[in-house]
């Protein structure tokens, strides 16, 4: 059950940070992929402190960013 809520914790994590990439589009790379480090260590403490277990945490954020970066690719797809 634990594992669903950091999921979802760390959906809403992805969600604010593709806005945060659309409101800054014409800002450098290298800002953007600090941003993008800033928002995984945030998502990966999140998780940490539910799961209580680093190896744990490392898998459920990575499982999480491809789901959600999937999904957003897909529904993008769609859109346009």
């Amino acid at each position: 059950m634990k594992a669903y809520l950091v999921i979802i914790l760390q959906f809403f994590i992805w969600s604010g940070y593709t806005f945060i990439e659309w409101l800054s589009k014409h800002d450098q790379l290298i800002y953007k992929v600090l941003m993008f480090f800033i928002f995984f260590y945030l998502a990966f403490i999140i998780g940490n402190h539910v799961t209580k277990s680093v190896r744990k945490t490392l898998f459920i954020t990575s499982l999480s960013l491809v789901i959600y970066t999937s999904i957003h690719y897909t529904l993008a797809q769609f859109i346009h």
